[in-house]
């Protein structure tokens, strides 16, 4: 018998858009002779599915069921691809453990501490992994623009703290720039976070554990033709140049998966992760971990993870059979 899968997607953050650029390339890869899929639009106001006939129906936020077509529909897992608040952040997963509702990404205390990069970043730093150095602010607590240089330097980067997909993120050389990269931060979310600039490469690791084993795709090297790997550059082919397998040696691969799969243990990360770092001078630096790496036709990890002889169909397959497991 078919499972029924709540492909979820939408939520209320910049990232927006790619999440659902996500869910259509996961409905498009599942394997529909082992799946009934129903994408469920997760919006400020109302949870909805839409029809094949284009007809909105409500989500029972209390079970997180639907009624459709006559019948009480009830899923045996959702696929989370929705970037950003709520599906990133550890909110959506704290929902699905309270109704009890098996679900791909890690739990929600993981995905709450990974979502938020200056936490993220001193767990690493405490496990022995180095990272960029950096500072933290909210809002209403900013530093002045001599003490933030003094202590970071430049140039610089100027993110906020809870995001992904580059969204909000200023590379500030001039202290000049500075204020306005802050304001820009702050327009997505009230923490930001400033860290130092490394001259280096993006080097990425995507992965998965399935059956107590790692399967870890081969490396990707990003060059961005941008003065960083901001969104633009993200999803637009033409100002970035992805090299899987990336050109490094097998000393650096090897520590950066063997680095990658340490942390995904530490932080008790489940089903479909992406560590990124920066190299310099043959010393890798982590940057980040993504709970829910895009899976759009320009996303990294798709494209990993067929590098390696994996169709999508198959690793979607994975994710779910490992998440109801």
């Amino acid at each position: 018998m078919r499972k029924n899968i709540a492909l979820v997607t939408g939520g209320y953050s910049g990232e927006l858009e790619i999440s659902l650029k996500s869910a259509n390339e996961v409905a498009k890869n599942l394997d529909k002779d082992k799946y009934n899929v129903f994408i469920i639009h997760i919006g400020q106001e109302d949870w909805t599915f839409q029809g094949e006939e284009g007809n909105k129906v409500v989500v029972d936020k209390n079970d997180f069921t639907v009624f459709y077509e006559g019948k009480h529909i009830t899923f045996d897992c959702a696929f989370i691809a929705l970037h950003g608040t709520p599906g990133e952040d550890g909110r959506l997963q704290g929902y699905f453990d309270l109704i009890g509702l098996p679900y791909t990404s890690c739990g929600m205390t993981t995905s709450a501490i990974t979502f938020n990069k200056f936490f993220s970043n001193k767990i690493a730093r405490s496990l022995g992994v180095k990272t960029t150095d950096s500072v933290f602010m909210t809002g209403d607590n900013l530093l002045g623009k001599d003490e933030i240089i003094q202590k970071i330097g430049l140039p610089c980067f100027v993110k906020p703290n809870n995001g992904g997909s580059s969204v909000g993120i200023s590379r500030v050389d001039r202290q000049e720039e500075l204020l306005d990269a802050m304001r820009k931060a702050l327009k997505e979310d009230n923490e930001i976070v400033i860290e130092s600039y490394i001259d280096g490469f993006e080097l990425t690791c995507g992965m998965l554990k399935h059956q107590g084993e790692f399967i870890i795709f081969p490396l990707t090297e990003i060059i961005s033709e941008k003065s960083f790997f901001d969104y633009e550059a993200k999803y637009t082919e033409s100002l970035r140049s992805e090299i899987t397998p990336a050109r490094v040696s097998n000393d650096l691969e090897e520590r950066c998966k063997n680095t990658s799969a340490f942390l995904y243990d530490e932080m008790n990360c489940k089903g479909l992760v992406r560590f990124d770092y920066i190299v310099d001078n043959d010393e890798l630096y982590f940057l980040e971990v993504n709970t829910i790496p895009g899976m759009t036709a320009e996303s990294i990890v798709p494209k990993q993870a067929q590098e390696m002889g994996i169709s999508l169909k198959e690793l979607y397959s994975m994710v779910i059979d490992e998440a109801i497991s």
